[in-house]
């Protein structure tokens, strides 16, 4: 499973990145700060699932999320925020997200359950 995590956040990614790896043992995991450089591992390393946080330098992860299902429809997007707002929630699935999740509620057995879940109704298969 190749996947790319978008994050600011060195802390997070890292964390996240542990996780993630130990859950997956298989994954590739990429990683990027910002759109220009999300989009440019978008082409080169082709995931299959994409953590976008909502808040990125230079763009918001919403624009990057509406370009990448532009282009590579295929690819899951799971949008990520520290804020479970309303609106939030509806501009992700607006923008082509598969699946809009907060922060912290992220732990080891909510991220096995989402993969799952977005394997299961996307055309990708982890």
């Amino acid at each position: 499973m190749k996947t790319l995590l978008v994050e600011d956040s060195a802390t997070f990614r890292k964390a996240f990145r542990e996780v993630f790896c130990r859950l997956f043992k298989t994954a590739v995991v990429e990683e990027a700060v910002d759109g220009l450089q999300a989009l440019k591992k978008v082409e080169s390393f082709r995931p299959d699932l994409v953590f976008m946080d909502v808040r990125l330098p230079g763009t918001s992860g919403l624009e990057l999320t509406r370009k990448i299902k532009a282009s590579h429809p295929h690819i899951a997007v799971i949008v990520l925020t520290d804020h479970d707002l309303p609106e939030y929630r509806e501009a992700a699935f607006e923008s082509g997200a598969d699946d809009f999740v907060v922060k912290g509620s992220l732990n080891p057995p909510a991220i096995a359950a989402l993969v799952k879940s977005i394997s299961g109704h996307t055309k990708t298969r982890f």
